[in-house]
């Protein structure tokens, strides 16, 4: 995707609190994603209705440890995050030297477990 279908900040806003078609939606998260903002990507992927590349974009965040994606993918899933994806999470966080990341999510499968 070329880099001019990533709006700016003020046009992010605009787009994801207005209508925008969810083909347009999901060429935005795909723009995002084809440059490593997985982040700025995930809204877009709710809003597309594309819930099976959200679901992709989640399982890729759980192999590489990121906390961040995992915690927000989930919430636009609707769904909680079960322990066994936290030591998951905490060992892919693990595998790539991401120590902090793998303390919380260590941490939160703890207290999912109770």
């Amino acid at each position: 995707m070329a880099r001019s279908v990533i709006p700016d900040p003020l046009k992010r806003r605009h787009w994801l609190e207005g209508e925008l078609s969810p083909e347009r939606a999901r060429a935005v998260a795909e723009a995002y994603l084809a440059e490593g903002r997985d982040a700025e990507s995930l809204a877009f992927l709710a809003k597309a209705g594309a819930s099976e590349r959200l679901e992709e974009v989640l399982a890729e965040a759980v192999a590489a440890g990121d906390v961040f994606l995992v915690r927000e993918g989930s919430k636009l899933l609707g769904r909680d995050v079960d322990a066994s994806t936290w030591h998951s999470v905490a060992a892919g966080a693990a595998a790539a030297g991401k120590d902090h990341y793998a303390h919380e999510a260590r941490r939160l499968a703890a207290a999912v477990e109770g």
